[in-house]
């Protein structure tokens, strides 16, 4: 599938004056930096790089005059439809109490600005009157919440001025004179009211009638937490519909369809970072950190100054454990914007890597302070408290970030680990369930789940050896799961089963030259085996290796030696 690029570029020229217009800053950056990812076609003639200013009037006035839509040409079969171009409010634009009240908004004084919209009429006053009083009643209830509860707080305080913007939005939707933004705002409304179907069906409608907000198809994708609320869904095929969809199924954990669809993307979008960035979260949720890390270097050498996504560079870095770019990448954003949550996530993954676990805390909880639903520092924060043995303040981190999030594995694996602590295993294989449940693909959760299965006070080895089973299905860096599932099987002897294991850990073994206990346990195990199989030759191989390590291992290999020597004579004599 390819997007017709200069009809994508007419598009999103003309969204970003409407998006500036209403305030919505958010969106108006995403179509534009979308807009300059739009590979040119070389065989044209170079794009003229002219300001919107007068010139997106003139589009706009000339798309009104001739009653023409706006219309997204497929190639390769794709079917598009039709979407009309917003027909703007002559009486509302540009006015000059309307101008004065977008002043007042970008100064962050939205009641001064939604008392200067209250006599206006129109849709565009409307929205950017309710839109001013709802930002407002979200400032005043973060002040009560840091008044009442403390920086890191449970919010109990609500947004006030919810039920007097949802009486005007409801009024102009049922006399008919409500626009897209506006269907927007009042699905915003009701989602914070807990509305969340009728919410729906507003952003539904909303992104149908006007498809290039991305902060409508932001808000639409919270509320798709299942596949079949997202194929329930009725919208319209135009090409804003991938991005969601490819967003959406990231969320979903649907990983390599999600990548599927920026593929696509990218044969028109080719040279759009938020594509990339996005092909970075969905490779780092696969575990391909390699990948990611390169991806992330591109990114820092186009955008030096980029801090969005930059957290999840951090995480790579620190599974890594690559101090100095780590540090580097610290003292970059740090210089850029030291008090943007991301930066303050990335100095807390800094000097958690070095070990200063109160020092990581103190620029996590400075994140929170930042953005109390800022998902990573909730989840980091639990991290380092386990580290500190913090158990308590642990699990009130970890269940903050499933409050935020129930699809956070992370957090969900984070309070398994704390109870585990703890030495309350079934509270701790409860919450390895729900986390495995969400990242079934990742080694790590099957085998904390067979620990606690092994634990004396559960003893369910059968399930144990399912689990490590599964973890061996896994991308299993360190194999844990086949050196698990070895001394199981010798455990309840069966040894056939032990065998197999045990040999395939010594080759693995092997192939990156790892010494330690594990190669001992192996290879005494093989050497028994092959001798009371009549295997004389194995068994003499891995005595002969035996001998080259020290303890009670190195005697029973001589004392097998002798024995195979005597059975090997015997057998010759007969």
């Amino acid at each position: 599938m390819v997007i017709d690029k200069q009809t994508c570029r007419t598009e999103l020229r003309i969204a970003i004056q409407h998006l500036t217009d209403r305030c919505l800053h958010s969106a108006s950056k995403w179509a534009a930096e979308q807009l300059v990812g739009i590979e040119h076609d070389p065989t044209k003639n170079p794009p003229s790089h002219t300001r919107l200013q007068r010139g997106s009037s003139s589009i706009l006035r000339r798309f009104r005059a001739t009653d023409e839509t706006i219309t997204c040409t497929p190639i390769a079969g794709t079917s598009y439809v039709s979407t009309p171009v917003p027909e703007e409010e002559d009486e509302a634009v540009d006015t000059d109490l309307y101008l004065l009240a977008i002043s007042y908004f970008n100064c962050r004084e939205y009641r001064r600005a939604a008392h200067v919209l209250s006599d206006q009429t129109g849709n565009k006053a409307l929205f950017l009157k309710c839109y001013a009083l709802y930002l407002a009643g979200e400032k005043r209830k973060e002040e009560e919440t840091i008044e009442l509860e403390g920086p890191l707080g449970k919010p109990d305080s609500v947004n006030a001025e919810l039920v007097s913007i949802e009486r005007d939005l409801a009024a102009a939707r049922n006399n008919g004179s409500i626009d897209s933004f506006g269907l927007y705002l009042y699905g915003l409304v009701l989602k914070a009211k807990g509305n969340e179907n009728l919410a729906r069906t507003l952003l539904v409608e909303s992104v149908n009638t006007y498809p290039w907000n991305w902060t409508a198809w932001s808000e639409l994708r919270s509320l798709c937490t299942t596949i079949d609320t997202l194929n329930g869904l009725k919208l319209n095929n135009h090409w804003m519909k991938d991005f969601f969809l490819a967003s959406t199924y990231h969320e979903l954990r649907m990983h390599n369809e999600s990548l599927t669809k920026y593929d696509q993307l990218q044969l028109t979008f080719g040279s759009s970072n938020y594509i990339k960035a996005q092909i970075a979260k969905a490779e780092y949720s696969l575990r391909d950190f390699e990948h990611v890390e390169v991806i992330f270097e591109e990114l820092l050498r186009t955008d030096p100054y980029r801090i969005d996504d930059m957290d999840m560079y951090s995480n790579v870095l620190y599974a890594k454990e690559c101090a100095s770019g780590l540090s580097y990448l610290a003292h970059r954003v740090f210089l850029t914007d030291k008090y943007r949550p991301e930066s303050c996530c990335i100095i807390g993954n800094y000097y958690s890597l070095k070990g200063l676990h109160e020092k990581s805390v103190m620029y996590f909880q400075r994140a929170l302070k930042l953005d109390k639903k800022y998902l990573s520092a909730w989840t980091l924060m639990g991290h380092e408290y386990v580290e500190m043995k913090n158990t308590p303040a642990a699990v009130d981190a970890y269940r903050r970030a499933v409050d935020i999030s129930p699809c956070d594995y992370r957090a969900w694996y984070g309070l398994g680990q704390a109870y585990e602590m703890m030495a309350m295993p079934f509270y701790a294989l409860h919450y390895f369930k729900k986390a495995v449940h969400l990242q079934p693909g990742d080694s790590r959760l099957w085998i904390a789940m067979g620990q606690c299965y092994e634990r004396n006070e559960i003893g369910l080895i059968d399930k144990a050896i399912k689990c490590y089973k599964r973890a061996t299905d896994c991308n299993d860096r360190e194999a844990i799961a086949i050196h698990k599932l070895a001394s199981l099987h010798k455990e309840l002897g069966q040894n056939d089963e032990a065998y197999y294991y045990y040999k395939k850990d010594l080759e693995r073994m092997e192939d990156e030259e790892r010494d330690g206990p594990n190669i001992v346990e192996a290879l005494s195990f093989l050497s028994s085996y092959c001798r009371e199989h009549g295997r004389f030759e194995d068994a003499e191989v891995y005595c002969i290796r035996l001998l080259d390590y020290n303890g009670p291992e190195k005697e029973m290999a001589k004392d097998l030696l002798q024995e195979i020597k005597f059975a090997q004579s015997q057998h010759f004599s007969s």
